[in-house]
C-alpha cells in the first residue's frame, strides 16, 4: 500500500480496541468507586464498578439466552437505570442497542419490531398496553420480552414475559467472555428517525461513531471528570444519547443524574441538590424552567452551562435564559444520522441568536441549490449573503454511517458523495453562520411565492400573548395555498383580529406571509426532542378547513 512504516500493530489494536466499551472500562478501573449514575426516582446511586456489575448481570442473563454479536435488543424506555443497564450490556455481547420513542403507537412499533427483528425486547410497565397490542400485530416474535417497572403499583407482566427484576436475579455480575471479534465499524446502536416527515427510519451508529460522538460533545462543552450532568429529553434519539447523556459523560468519566421525565420543579431541585454543571433540553422546555426559576428561585450556580438543541434560540429568550438560567448557553443544529452539526457557543450569544452557528470543530455544512430533478453538487452553493436560500448539507464522517438499516432508497435520497442532504431550507452569512428557513417539504407555495413556516412561526412568537404557533398552508382557490397558524394563547385575550393586525404590521413579514386563518389550540404535536411536526398539522389542517374551524378576522 506504499505507506512508510510497519502499520499492523496500530491497525489491529486501533480497529478492535477504540471502542465506547473500552473508554467505559477504563473509568471502571480508575475511577470504579465514583458516582456514575444518579437516580432520583427510586433514590439510588451507582459507582462506575457498581453500573458495571448490574450491566454485566443483563449481559450474562441475555447471553444464557444465546443472544450474541449482531442480534438486536429492542428498547422502548424511558430514561432509567435499566435503559444505562442495555446500552451497556448489548455492547458487551456485540449485539445491537435499538432504542426507540416510548410515545410510538403499537402498528409504529410493531412495524419496527418487524423491520429490525429483534431478539431482546424491553418496554417499561407504563407503555404495557402498546407492547401487548404490538407484539399482537408483529409477525416477528422477539425470543425474550423484558417489562421494566418502577411507577405502575401491582403490575403482573403479561403472559410470556418476564419482569427485569426476575429476569437478571440469579445472573452473574463479572464480565461476560468476549467470544467475538470486536471491530470499530461494528454496529452497536441502532437509532429511529424522530418522525417529523412519516415513517421512522433506522439509523445505524457503530463503534467509532459513539466514540467519536463522545469526543465531540467533551470536546464543546466541555465534560470531565469532575462534571454532572442531566439530559432533560428522552435518552432515545441523538441528541438526548449523545448531548449529555449517557454516551459522553460515562466516556469522560462523569456522574449522570437521570430524569425520568421533564419537570421544570425536580430540574431545579436536583440542580441544587446534586451540584448538577450541565442540563440539556430544548428552547420550549428552558422556557418552562426560566418561568419556574423566576417564580421560585433555587441555587443553580453549579450550573457550568445549558446545550440546548431542536430548534433555534430566539434572540428575547436567549437573553432571558442567560439571565435566569445561566450565561452560558450553547445552542446545536443537527440531525440524527449526524448529530449536531452546527454550534452557537456562549461567546456566540445573543448576537447570532436565530441563526444555527456555524459547523462544529470537525464537521462541514453547506447551502447549496435547489433543483426540481435533482440533488445539487456539494460545490453548488448559494451565496453567502444571507438572503439566497438553499439547501443545508453536512458532511462529518466522525459521527454518522452514511446510510438506513435495509432501506436503499432512502439512503440514496439522503445521502451524497459524502454528504447528508437534510431537507432543511437556509442561508449562510460570509462568516458561515446558518440560519435555518424551514424544510422542504414544510414549503408552502402561495401565489407562486414559497413560504417557509419558520420565518413566520419567530414573528408571532414573539408576540407577548402567544406561547407557541405552528404555520401550514391550507388549499385555496387563487392562491394554490393560503397560511393556516395554530397558536397557543399566553394570555386568553388573545384574539383573531389582534393577531392578524399584529402580523400585518410586522417589518419582518410581507403580505403573502402573513396568515390568513387562524386557529386556538391547547397543544402542538412535537416529536421527543421538541421538534415541531408540521405534518401532523397540514393534514389537520385540511380537515378544519373543511368543517369551518379555521377563523379569519
Amino acid at each position: 500500500m506504499g505507506y512508510t512504516y510497519d502499520i499492523t500493530m496500530f491497525q489491529e489494536t486501533f480497529e478492535s480496541e477504540f471502542t465506547w466499551l473500552n473508554g467505559f472500562l477504563r473509568n471502571v478501573r480508575r475511577f470504579g468507586y465514583r458516582t456514575a449514575m444518579i437516580d432520583p426516582l427510586s433514590r439510588q446511586e451507582w459507582s462506575y464498578e457498581q453500573l458495571n456489575q448490574e450491566a454485566n448481570r443483563l449481559a450474562q442473563a441475555m447471553k444464557r439466552d444465546g443472544v450474541q454479536k449482531s442480534d438486536v435488543a429492542f428498547v422502548q424506555l424511558y430514561n432509567s437505570p435499566e435503559f444505562l443497564f442495555a446500552y451497556i450490556a448489548t455492547q458487551k455481547l456485540g449485539a445491537i442497542f435499538n432504542p426507540a420513542n416510548f410515545n410510538f403507537s403499537p402498528g409504529e412499533t410493531a412495524e419496527i419490531i418487524n423491520h429490525n427483528k429483534p431478539k431482546v425486547y424491553i418496554y417499561d410497565a407504563e407503555i404495557a398496553a402498546t407492547a401487548v397490542k404490538a407484539l399482537q400485530l408483529s409477525k416477528h416474535q422477539p425470543e425474550v420480552v423484558i417489562a421494566v417497572n418502577h411507577t405502575v403499583k401491582e403490575f403482573a407482566a403479561p403472559e410470556g414475559h418476564v419482569l427485569y427484576t426476575d429476569y437478571v436475579k440469579n445472573a452473574d455480575d463479572s464480565n461476560p467472555a468476549i467470544d467475538f471479534a470486536p471491530h470499530i465499524y461494528d454496529e452497536i446502536v441502532r437509532l429511529q428517525t424522530s418522525g417529523t416527515t412519516g415513517t421512522p427510519k433506522g439509523v445505524p451508529l457503530n463503534n467509532i461513531n459513539e466514540v467519536l460522538s463522545a469526543h465531540d460533545v467533551i470536546m464543546h462543552f466541555p465534560i470531565n471528570p469532575t462534571d454532572i450532568t442531566m439530559n432533560m429529553t428522552p435518552w432515545f434519539h441523538r441528541g438526548g444519547l449523545h448531548s449529555g447523556g449517557p454516551t459522553p459523560t460515562l466516556y469522560a468519566g462523569a456522574a449522570l443524574v437521570v430524569m425520568r421525565t421533564f419537570n421544570p420543579k425536580m430540574t431545579l431541585r436536583y440542580i441544587e441538590n446534586y451540584k448538577i454543571t450541565f442540563i440539556t433540553g430544548v428552547p420550549s422546555v428552558l422556557t418552562l424552567l426560566a418561568t419556574r426559576q423566576e417564580k421560585h428561585p433555587k441555587d443553580i450556580s453549579s450550573l457550568k452551562g445549558i446545550v440546548t438543541m431542536g430548534s433555534p434560540l430566539e434572540k428575547e429568550a436567549c437573553i432571558r435564559f442567560q439571565k435566569v438560567l445561566s450565561p452560558n448557553l450553547f445552542n446545536g443544529y443537527g440531525t440524527t444520522e449526524t448529530f449536531w452539526n452546527t454550534f452557537l457557543r456562549p461567546f456566540d450569544l445573543p448576537e447570532m441568536s436565530g441563526t444555527a452557528g456555524r459547523a462544529c470543530t470537525d464537521d462541514d455544512v453547506r447551502i447549496v441549490r435547489v433543483y426540481d430533478d435533482r440533488k445539487a453538487e456539494p460545490d453548488e452553493t448559494v451565496a453567502t449573503d444571507n438572503t439566497e436560500e438553499g439547501e443545508v448539507i453536512i458532511k462529518c464522517p466522525a459521527k454518522t454511517t452514511y446510510c438506513y438499516v435495509g432501506n436503499e432508497q432512502a439512503t440514496k435520497e439522503k445521502f451524497y458523495k459524502g454528504w447528508l442532504y437534510t431537507g432543511d431550507i437556509g442561508t449562510w452569512d460570509e462568516k458561515q453562520f446558518i440560519t435555518i428557513a424551514g424544510r422542504k417539504d414544510d414549503m408552502i407555495i402561495s401565489k407562486g411565492e414559497n413560504i417557509y413556516p419558520a420565518r413566520i412561526e419567530e414573528v408571532i412568537n414573539l408576540h407577548p400573548k402567544v406561547s407557541e404557533c405552528i404555520v401550514t398552508g391550507v388549499p385555496d382557490s387563487t392562491r394554490g395555498e393560503c397560511l393556516a397558524a395554530y397558536v397557543i394563547k399566553a394570555d386568553d385575550s388573545l384574539t383573531v383580529a389582534e393577531l392578524l393586525n399584529y402580523c400585518s404590521q410586522s417589518p419582518n413579514l410581507s403580505k403573502y406571509q402573513v396568515p390568513r386563518y387562524y386557529r386556538f389550540v391547547t397543544e402542538l404535536p412535537h416529536t421527543a426532542t421538541g421538534k415541531k411536526q408540521h405534518f401532523v398539522i397540514k393534514k389537520q389542517a385540511r380537515e378544519d378547513l373543511k368543517n369551518g374551524l379555521l377563523l379569519r378576522k
